[in-house]
């Protein structure tokens, strides 16, 4: 795949064709040639086609366990696929690439399977917050991958790499901003209230998330966009239509690199670290071949071809990855990033949206 269809569509987008996609990857002949298979949920588009090409080779290579890649939907439609087939016994993926949001919903009708750890031979290098528990101490995922939201702009328009989030606020860059629409995948809650506040401890109460969305509020004159529709902004951007904004890190890179002036920059207070979480269904029989799977995947060698291949930030401690500095720098950060309260989206989903909607994008 070039550059430029790379650019085009994000590992978060979801491949519209994806019943034909997986009828074409079922690779029926591959399967019957292996004793033992697995059925993997990742999500659609070139982030699926990376998997395809560079990863689930390899691990059938060493391990002859076939990978049968299922086209997942971003969001949590995928989520919903998957409770109501557990509900009748059935498993449209072992396992599935999900959002922390969906971890946590789904942990509320014992969807996941608990992972045991002490199978997982690089247990102890995950990073503790690509760990998703049960509230008992069952591991319910383990970290598969994470992703960078980040201040971006266009170098035409900003020849100097703004130093902070805070630079949004300025009075200087009225409507030329675009944003992501939802409180839930924008976390420019987070963002506010580390810039503004300290850190998101403010966010415990609702008092404190409406302090910060009085304060996220002033930055409605400089937004041009609230977009759901990432190829809109990622265009707008590139035009300078939009010159500055919320996007991410790895498409933002693929569009520099064929050329355009844009660059992400990673503030001082940090980029949004988003991720995904391996999880087995709790309908899956295969337990023993999603152990070996994830044992497979969080090895440093791995994490690092994912992150040269497929564009994504490690999910392992830093010294132990085959990542040269620059390397490391293309995909990631040594600056302590904003981590999402994902708990907030699931616990207060209603009052959010419906404050978000008032308050912010109404």
């Amino acid at each position: 795949m070039t550059k430029d269809n790379r650019s085009t569509f994000s590992r978060r987008s979801f491949l519209a064709a994806s019943t034909a996609g997986v009828s074409m990857l079922a690779m029926p002949s591959v399967l019957r040639a292996q004793d033992r298979s697995i059925k993997v949920g990742v999500y659609g588009g070139y982030f699926k086609d990376s998997f395809d090409k560079h990863i689930f080779p390899k691990f059938t290579e060493e391990t002859g366990i076939a990978v049968e890649s299922v086209a997942e939907p971003t969001g949590e439609a995928w989520l919903v696929q998957l409770e109501q087939a557990a509900r009748a016994g059935a498993a449209p993926a072992d396992l599935s690439m999900m959002s922390q949001v969906a971890m946590l919903k789904g942990q509320s009708t014992e969807l996941w399977a608990p992972i045991d750890m002490s199978k997982i031979t690089n247990a102890g290098d995950v990073l503790p917050q690509f760990l998703n528990k049960y509230p008992d101490g069952r591991v319910a995922g383990v970290g598969a991958v994470a992703w960078y939201i980040n201040l971006v702009s266009n170098t035409e328009a900003y020849p100097e790499a703004p130093e902070s989030w805070a630079f949004m606020w300025d009075p200087s860059n009225e409507g030329k901003l675009g944003l992501l629409a939802l409180v839930s995948n924008s976390f420019l809650l987070e963002v506010t209230a580390k810039t503004f506040f300290g850190g998101t401890g403010i966010l415990d109460t609702e008092e404190g998330i409406l302090k910060v969305m009085d304060k996220l509020a002033e930055l409605k004159p400089n937004v041009q966009l609230w977009y759901r529709d990432e190829a809109q902004f990622e265009q707008a951007l590139k035009s300078g239509e939009i010159p500055m904004g919320q996007y991410y890190h790895d498409v933002t890179g693929l569009a520099a690199a064929d050329g355009f002036p844009v660059r992400s920059t990673f503030p001082k207070e940090g980029g949004i670290l988003d991720s995904g979480c391996w999880a087995l269904s709790r309908a899956s029989d295969k337990v023993d071949e999603a152990h070996v799977f994830i044992d497979f995947m969080t090895r440093p060698e791995m994490q690092s071809l994912m992150s040269l291949k497929v564009g994504t930030a490690p999910t392992l401690k830093r010294d132990v990855l085959a990542l040269t500095d620059e390397e490391f720098a293309s995909v990631s950060s040594s600056i302590d990033p904003i981590v999402p309260r994902y708990d907030l989206y699931t616990s207060k989903a209603d009052w959010l949206n419906q404050k978000w909607t008032e308050l912010i994008v109404g």
